[in-house]
């Protein structure tokens, strides 16, 4: 009887460890980010918006980014920012095609701005662009 208890209760144990290890796995990422951070975490799309938005401020700080390269770069934020709030009225609200498509364009719009604000085309001159 002794045996049986120790069975049922390290089967008991075994049960609640696996969805605890299966939480805590990292989400397969496939090459889309679809709202992933780095760490594999689901982040949220109010998150990742503040996320870009302070990632284009910065790049202005740093003089990584011209003016004009961020009025642009934010126009496309106002844009996606725009759509999602067209998938969140519309009926049955958010679903996951739509979600999937607003990360897609957020992956767009944040290799954008690496790109921008690696480019090299205003360092040096505190944002002004070189005389080609």
């Amino acid at each position: 009887m002794k045996k049986f208890t120790i069975l049922l209760a390290g089967l008991g144990m075994a049960a609640t460890a696996i969805p605890a290890t299966a939480m805590a796995a990292p989400a397969p990422n496939h090459g889309y980010d679809y709202g992933y951070n780095q760490g594999g975490a689901w982040q949220n799309i109010n998150a990742r918006q503040n996320r870009i938005e302070s990632r284009i401020n910065q790049g202005i700080r740093s003089g990584a980014l011209s003016r004009s390269e961020a009025a642009r770069l934010r126009a496309e934020f106002r844009e996606i920012a725009r759509l999602e709030a067209r998938y969140r009225a519309s009926r049955p609200g958010l679903t996951l095609a739509e979600r999937r498509d607003l990360d897609r364009r957020f992956d767009s719009l944040e290799r954008r701005i690496r790109i921008q604000k690696n480019d090299r085309d205003h360092r040096g001159d505190h944002g002004r662009p070189h005389r080609r």
